[in-house]
């Protein structure tokens, strides 16, 4: 463990099955061109409409979107589990090619409950910050977490999907369709949709840090499969991407926990200035989570 990082110990919770889900979510936490081919002609441009061709554009959102400029985000969880819903949402800012950014997490509410701050979540390789999340932590204070003591890796645990890890998973693409053209946020964009694998993308992932990072989640869904939907700009930057896991209730409910998580890239060229915690405003004590408490904010 990182010297600081503090210990989540998630505390039992007799609350309703999807609020225990939620709580488990907020736990404290494309090819080169022009190659010679084999008659010494260059190769024809990538075909989005083939297969492979599909396959070589998402598996490259990665790098793509690691090369081009920050932006802003926001993102949402859906959870649904016995015909109820509920949502977390985010928004914020990100350094693409650093791995850094922060968001701020809106938790869902119980009904004629006091509303409650949003949670801050700072994003470095490796480390997750949170502020206001934690029973018994200081308002003042932040938790440090590793992102590989968290159960799945951070992929939705802290109540959204990061750009950069959303991106990544996209490494493990196991079948693509191209669409076509399609109009997003009244511009246009193409669209693709396929199925990536948890152990493929951790397998394929950039840096070491990410590696881990995967291979920690590859245990944490029912499903290692994972359907996914990406909108990507003329550049092949992503501008949307949707992807759906499904975990098994945390309290012993039947059937799993299915999430939707959406991650939105918009207004890139955002200027990104993140500052992490002083060592002195964080909290170096273990963390309980009541779990109907956290998810209700």
């Amino acid at each position: 463990m990182r010297r600081g990082a503090s210990r989540v110990r998630p505390r039992p919770s007799a609350g309703r099955r999807l609020r225990g889900a939620a709580a488990l979510v907020l736990v404290g936490v494309v090819g080169l061109s022009g190659c010679a081919g084999a008659g010494g002609e260059p190769d024809a441009a990538p075909d989005p409409g083939r297969p492979s061709d599909a396959l070589s554009v998402i598996r490259g959102v990665p790098d793509t979107l690691a090369a081009g400029p920050g932006s802003r985000v926001t993102t949402s969880l859906q959870l649904a589990s016995g015909g109820t819903r509920i949502a977390i949402r985010g928004e914020g800012v990100f350094d693409h090619a650093a791995g850094v950014g922060e968001l701020l997490v809106t938790l869902p509410e119980d009904p004629g409950a006091a509303r409650a701050a949003p949670v801050t979540e700072v994003f470095v390789p490796g480390l997750l910050y949170m502020r206001n999340r934690g029973a018994g932590v200081p308002a003042d204070k932040w938790v440090r977490v590793e992102i590989d003591s968290l159960p799945d890796g951070n992929l939705v645990t802290g109540g959204a999907t990061d750009p950069v890890t959303a991106a990544e998973l996209l490494r493990g693409a196991q079948a693509a369709e191209y669409h076509g053209e399609v109009e997003l946020d009244g511009e246009k964009a193409r669209l693709y949709s396929g199925v990536t694998d948890i152990a493929a993308a951790s397998r394929a992932a950039g840096d070491e840090d990410r590696r881990r990072q995967l291979a920690v989640a590859v245990g944490a869904f029912t499903v290692g499969a994972v359907p996914f939907e990406v909108y990507l700009d003329e550049r092949g930057t992503p501008r949307r991407m949707r992807h759906e896991f499904s975990f098994a209730a945390t309290d012993g409910g039947a059937g799993p926990v299915e999430v939707v998580s959406v991650t939105e890239l918009y207004d890139f060229g955002t200027v990104v200035k993140v500052r992490l915690p002083d060592e002195g405003d964080i909290y170096a004590g273990a963390v309980v989570v009541d779990q109907t408490e956290a998810a209700a904010g």
